[in-house]
């Protein structure tokens, strides 16, 4: 090898040596971007520069850490958004509710019922002469205010009714206005009693003393007039059509205020033992259950079925219930002696739905208070066909406090509660 080529391999070599050095001793990007991380770190802060702000977040932050640990009950709560809770079907009742605060109600006492109309909130419409049906101006089902129009009626009876009055309530006004000397006493009582007495024929087929007043200045509106509704309600059993002739005392229709309905049920005489008037009872309507309050009994047997008729008045709000449909009536015993001695709360009724089991395998309801949702456990004490009597400590003390029980869309709540780790024992 001659010098010459001994000196390029030398520089080659020194070369391979210089890059292989560089490479070895080159920091990579993940050591740069540590090390800068660090100088950031390390930065010193001076006083107008954020280091009040860094103290006032760490201060912040402790705090509610502070605030956590005395507050444990707000980290045991689940919180949802509305539109969450409608879509899991979440449903609430205050603790107070009528429907769940029944004392010693006994689930195995329980009588088959029928939804029937309130007879004090129900209207009949059957106008006590012949009338021909001219216009018609709702239809079946329909909710009507008092005052508007359902039928126009008119009809040779009608017009003549409405004649004789307009011709009667002039001859008393005529008379009424003559002097006592120049009418008999006889005269005047006459004329007093044949114009009341139209009136009140006028009066039978449903017209309003508003129309009979138009009536006597307009009376060449003889012939026709207009139902009008006397409540709130909705039409029922309509059977009124365009030119149909009906005789006196025929129901045209049926209004029926919803708001209240009636709760007929045939109980046994041991069944109906402890039923006493204006008594509680319970009535069950697929998975709505209803407070209500006993109104009337029979007090006789009927001759095949051997059962008395008990009577119950509820209230149906949002008209959400109708009359024709089967219910089930449960009532109240009375308090056993050994339950007042030991203190024991009647605890409420809550529907099946209401109830899951606890991570322990214990009976849980859900409380909604201000914190959210709050899963408390509870003793079953009775449990019949969809209905659950339980009670406990935790419960007396949500119900004082004016809380609301969640009635529908429990497991949800157990399963997300599952998710989030919570212990009910945790208070």
């Amino acid at each position: 090898m001659n010098s010459f080529t001994q000196k390029s391999s030398f520089q080659t070599l020194g070369t391979v040596s210089t890059a292989g050095l560089r490479s070895l001793f080159a920091p990579s990007r993940l050591t740069l971007a540590l090390m800068l991380a660090s100088l950031t770190l390390t930065t010193p802060t001076f006083a107008g520069e954020g280091h009040d702000h860094d103290v006032e977040k760490v201060t912040n932050k402790a705090e509610k850490s502070a605030s956590a640990t005395e507050d444990d009950h707000g980290e045991q709560a689940l919180t949802f958004t509305p539109a969450q809770l409608e879509l899991a079907g979440v449903r609430l009742l205050p603790l107070s509710s009528d429907s769940l605060s029944f004392s010693n109600l006994n689930l195995d006492t329980i009588a088959t019922a029928t939804l029937v109309v309130d007879r004090d909130r129900t209207a009949t419409l059957a106008p006590q002469l012949d009338v021909r049906v001219q216009a018609r101006h709702v239809v079946p089902g329909q909710e009507v205010k008092k005052g508007e129009p359902l039928l126009t009626l008119g009809g040779a009876e009608v017009a003549k009714a409405q004649a004789e009055y307009i011709n009667a309530a002039a001859e008393w006004s005529r008379v009424r206005r003559m002097s006592e000397g120049a009418v008999s006493v006889s005269r005047r009582m006459q004329a007093q009693v044949d114009a009341e007495l139209k009136r009140a024929i006028l009066e039978a087929i449903k017209m309003t003393p508003e129309q009979i007043r138009t009536l006597e200045s307009t009376p060449e509106a003889i012939g026709s007039y207009q139902l009008l509704a006397p409540i709130d309600g909705r039409v029922q059993q309509d059977i009124a059509m365009l030119g149909q002739v009906f005789t006196a005392g025929t129901p045209l229709m049926q209004l029926t205020d919803e708001s209240h309905l009636w709760v007929e049920a045939q109980l046994t005489p041991a069944q109906a033992a402890n039923v006493n008037v204006g008594g509680p009872a319970l009535v069950q309507v697929g998975d709505k259950t209803l407070a209500g309050k006993i109104i009337g009994r029979s007090h006789e047997l009927d001759s095949v079925t051997r059962t008395e008729q008990i009577l119950v008045s509820m209230p149906n709000p949002e008209h959400v219930l109708h009359a024709g449909q089967f219910a089930e009536l449960y009532f109240a015993d009375a308090p056993k002696g050994s339950d007042l001695a030991s203190g024991l709360s009647a605890g409420i009724v809550l529907p099946d739905a209401a109830l899951t089991r606890s991570g322990d395998g214990d009976w849980q309801i859900f409380i909604q208070d201000e914190d959210g949702f709050e899963a408390i456990e509870v003793e079953l004490v009775q449990r019949q066909r969809g209905l659950s009597l339980v009670r406990g400590d935790k419960l007396d003390k949500a119900r004082q406090a004016q809380l609301k029980v969640v009635v529908g869309g429990a497991f949800f709540l157990a399963s997300e509660q599952a998710k989030a780790g919570f212990d009910i024992h945790a208070h």
